[in-house]
């Protein structure tokens, strides 16, 4: 069926000048995402889908087309970060970029990221060169309700630009040492666990009430007219099964709260870090929740992580969990995304597993899968050209393409040092003689 449509779409493409537009990828090897390798392959690009996949001699250049040699290297779909904050945490790290935390209050379902990401960031060219194509950008996890995410493509110069048409994003929620940390040491609610979970329980009955008011269409003791609440509306969305929350959590406890609130609601969940989610695995996959989780080499000084192993994704998968992989960036480094996948990949994922992790269940737990996460005919031409395996130490990103539009390029030096230098490493003129 999928070689028909090939056909269709091929036979649609005009020949000659009028297949501008059009872009090949000849003679790579191809990980397609779903489990299939195709050695010596052809993807035909057009208007940023792709047309057709197949081998090389079973698929035909469109005739006008921009060809790029693939020969000897290596293609993978666009990685998708489910956990990031490009854009709110940018480079360099100081108060004037810090956006991420509105620390004003627990509860900031309100909030918007896209309201905050900066597109100049250059962590998002850094990411570009790590092969990253989307990210789910959220609030940080200092409030036991973060914010509302949003979910991108990493080009274009606007928040507008980035964002994915169709999707308004997950919320962000939290538990554990961050929300502790940050309001306590105020002495501000809230100092414990309990209370932690008390506020998003409270949270969400006032949704309950706000929603059943405006199926009511009326207030609850008069004829006044309703008013929108902007802290409620999303959590409304929650509730209606349109907006996804995206839970940071660490201890096996903590991940049985937020299995508990989700029980109790009824909403879409995704468990973001989840470091002890292997202690619990049987009761997440009872749950039929998905995991996103983060694999580190030094999860640093916060008590709750100190159970990371590498082993997390593999036992998480074996217990019939869906599993991907993030970065959270800036704690680890997006250009350095495969590095994270490969870790799990030493911890008993395989390499296919690894793969899909950090692109088609990625995809899936944003709801983005029909679109993105897989090399496949009417998908979106979202991919990464690399020099050799993805989790091998010694390869490179050489290209990362975006709807079918190049966003990076290692031979070209202003790209180049996003993949090998620091942040503010950004090429400048030659001085004048």
């Amino acid at each position: 069926m999928r070689a028909l449509l090939a056909a269709i779409l091929l036979a649609a493409v005009p020949l000659g000048a009028h297949a501008e537009g059009v872009v090949v990828f000849d003679g790579p090897d191809v990980l397609t995402g779903v489990g299939r390798r195709i050695a010596g392959a052809r993807i035909v690009v057009r208007d940023g889908k792709i047309a057709a996949l197949g081998p090389a001699e079973t698929v035909s250049v469109p005739a006008g087309a921009q060809v790029v040699d693939c020969r000897g290297k290596l293609v993978i779909p666009g990685l998708v970060d489910t956990h990031s904050h490009l854009g709110v945490y940018p480079r360099p790290r100081v108060p004037a970029h810090a956006d991420g935390n509105e620390a004003s209050g627990p509860l900031q379902s309100a909030v918007r990221a896209l309201d905050a990401i900066w597109p100049d960031d250059p962590g998002i060219r850094m990411a570009r060169a790590g092969g990253v194509t989307t990210a789910n950008i959220m609030p940080g996890s200092g409030n036991p309700v973060g914010g509302q995410t949003a979910y991108v493509k990493l080009r274009g110069s606007t928040v507008e630009e980035m964002l994915i048409a169709g999707t308004m994003g997950g919320l962000k929620m939290a538990n554990g040492e961050n929300p502790k940390r940050v309001y306590g040491k105020r002495e501000k609610a809230p100092h414990t666990r309990m209370a932690v979970a008390a506020l998003q329980r409270e949270l969400f009955v006032d949704a309950q009430a706000y929603r059943e008011k405006w199926e009511r269409g009326r207030n609850d003791d008069d004829e006044s007219p309703l008013t929108r609440d902007l802290a409620l509306e999303p959590i409304v969305e929650v509730l209606e099964g349109r907006r996804t929350v995206h839970y940071h959590t660490h201890r096996a406890d903590d991940i049985m709260s937020a299995l508990r609130l989700r029980e109790e609601f009824g909403f879409d969940l995704v468990l973001q870090h989840a470091t002890e989610a292997f202690a619990v695995a049987d009761q997440i996959a009872a749950a039929q929740v998905p995991v996103s989780i983060i694999v580190i080499d030094s999860p640093g000084g916060k008590h709750e992580a100190i159970r990371l192993r590498f082993a997390n994704g593999e036992e998480l998968e074996r217990a019939g969990v869906r599993v991907a992989i993030h970065t959270d960036d800036p704690i680890t480094s997006s250009r350095l995304f495969l590095r994270s996948a490969a870790f799990a990949v030493r911890g008993g994922m395989s390499p296919d597993a690894a793969l899909r992790a950090v692109t088609l269940e990625a995809a899936r737990m944003l709801r983005l899968d029909e679109r993105l996460g897989s090399l496949e005919v009417g998908k979106d031409a979202d991919l990464v050209v690399l020099s050799g395996e993805p989790f091998s130490v010694y390869t490179k990103v050489l290209e990362t393409w975006i709807e079918g539009e190049r966003v990076f390029d290692r031979n070209d030096p202003n790209d180049r040092i996003y993949a090998t230098g620091g942040f503010a490493t950004e090429r400048r003129p030659e001085p004048l003689q």
